[in-house]
């Protein structure tokens, strides 16, 4: 359900736009608060469940989530529908690292936790894959509202279901959260973020953008100094230590970097250039999603169990790139079966090795006490990267079509495919990096903790 919530939106990115009047660089918004505020909090939530219960943690997530799902749906403008997804960020910043310390506590180190993990992985990579595909049959029956109240009576199931089936928390640990790290580190993130978006109006050298690039960096700065000083940090700098743990973030990071931004730009071509229906573009993404989900439940644990975490996760950066690749090729009168089908299965096939490989990898060698820290670590590095990654990519593809019309070289058309094109090429650019940061970084810190294990 949290990362089915960061891709649901982008199918519906048109509607929502049509109905309360957004501008173009308004969109990403939509997508970006919820990825920030969620990347932002999980390792608050991380720690908040190591203090006080992961089940206990669960269930205020889940409550949370919820209610701002409903919120959202309620929306009539844009400042609601925006407070509303940071609200949901906060819900599933409790809600995600609690789940892999439930999952983690459940299984010993070794085949059976890689299995379980594989299929949490499974189910976490497919999952963007089929949010957008439910996206478009919402939005094109009941309304792009619905995209967030389906979240409603799942939610209140899962709240039914959970004490039955979650074994219950000890007695809560005493200690505190690190309030200020979290909130530092969120700050920060966004008016980078914010940062970018601007550059594509003002240029990189204007004050507003220059100024929320200095803020933003001096709210990570003194998030570094808080997490130095304080007695409980929301992120012990000591997990860095960790390679393994290290290398899992950054090559989730990259991953995600390129994933989202490709699901959120394509999402806007097929319809805006393409022409497609809501539904249209749903069923379009049949095949990241069915390729994604049996990628994941067949290939990865067997790629795994063979050649371990680095490779796979190299194989999967490898192929999204490829596909990436083929995308950056298309023309603006593009067909499905010969220019979208054959990069969008190559991307399926990436970022569902990647997801269970990363996943895989960040708990080698990391003991239970620190769980759900090290859950909420690489959930972090996947949804930064992906804010990130969507970010970057927006303001280059929105700043090549704002060119090409600029110039009167191109139609409406073309200046946006010129922007999706080039906005392919900046993510293939991430998943080349993470290809290198897997064979180079993570691989040599997995055997590294192998011999030492």
């Amino acid at each position: 359900m949290i990362t089915l919530d960061i891709a649901i939106v982008n199918v519906a990115l048109p509607s929502i736009q049509s109905e309360l009047r957004l501008d173009q660089p308004d969109l990403q918004w939509v997508v970006i608060t919820y990825v920030l505020v969620l990347g932002g909090l999980l390792l608050l939530g991380g720690r908040a469940g190591d203090l006080f219960g992961h089940r206990r943690m669960l269930l205020v997530g889940l409550g949370v989530f919820s209610a701002a799902s409903l919120t959202a749906g309620l929306s009539g403008s844009f400042a609601p529908l925006v407070a509303s997804r940071a609200a949901q960020g906060v819900g599933a910043a409790l809600i995600a690292p609690a789940v892999l310390a439930v999952l983690v506590g459940a299984f010993a180190e070794g085949s059976a936790r890689n299995r379980a993990l594989g299929t949490l992985g499974a189910v976490s990579g497919s999952a963007a894959s089929v949010g957008v595909v439910v996206s478009g049959v919402l939005t094109a029956s009941a309304g792009w509202e619905w995209i967030f109240y389906i979240n409603v009576p799942v939610g209140v199931a899962m709240l039914a279901l959970i004490p039955r089936y979650v074994p219950a928390d000890g007695a809560p640990t005493r200690g505190r959260a690190d309030i200020a790290g979290a909130v530092t580190v969120t700050a920060g993130l966004t008016a980078i973020v914010y940062a970018i978006n601007r550059s594509v109006d003002d240029g990189w050298t204007a004050a507003s953008t220059i100024g929320f690039l200095a803020a933003g960096l001096a709210a990570l700065a003194a998030f570094v100094r808080i997490e130095r000083r304080a007695a409980v940090p929301v992120v012990p700098l000591a997990m860095f230590r960790r390679p393994t743990l290290s290398a899992a973030n950054l090559c989730a990071a990259l991953a995600y970097a390129a994933f989202f931004a490709t699901i959120f730009q394509a999402s806007l071509f097929m319809q805006q250039v393409l022409g497609y229906s809501a539904l249209r573009t749903g069923v379009a993404y049949l095949a990241i999603a069915a390729t994604a989900l049996l990628t994941a439940a067949g290939l990865a644990p067997r790629l795994l169990a063979r050649v371990g975490a680095g490779w796979t996760l190299a194989a999967g950066q490898i192929s999204t790139a490829a596909g990436l690749l083929w995308l950056a090729r298309v023309p603006a009168d593009a067909g499905y079966w010969a220019d979208l089908f054959p990069g969008f299965v190559l991307v399926g096939v990436g970022v569902a090795l990647s997801s269970v490989a990363a996943q895989v990898a960040a708990f080698i060698g990391v003991p239970r006490e620190v769980s759900g820290l090290a859950g909420g670590m690489v959930e972090t590095s996947r949804e930064i990267g992906g804010a990130l990654g969507t970010a970057i990519v927006a303001s280059v593809a929105i700043a090549t079509a704002a060119t090409a019309l600029r110039t009167g070289d191109a139609s409406p058309a073309a200046a946006l495919t010129d922007g999706f094109r080039r906005g392919s090429l900046v993510a293939a650019g991430f998943t080349v990096a993470g290809a290198l940061a897997a064979v180079m970084v993570l691989r040599r810190a997995e055997r590294s903790a192998t011999v030492h294990h």
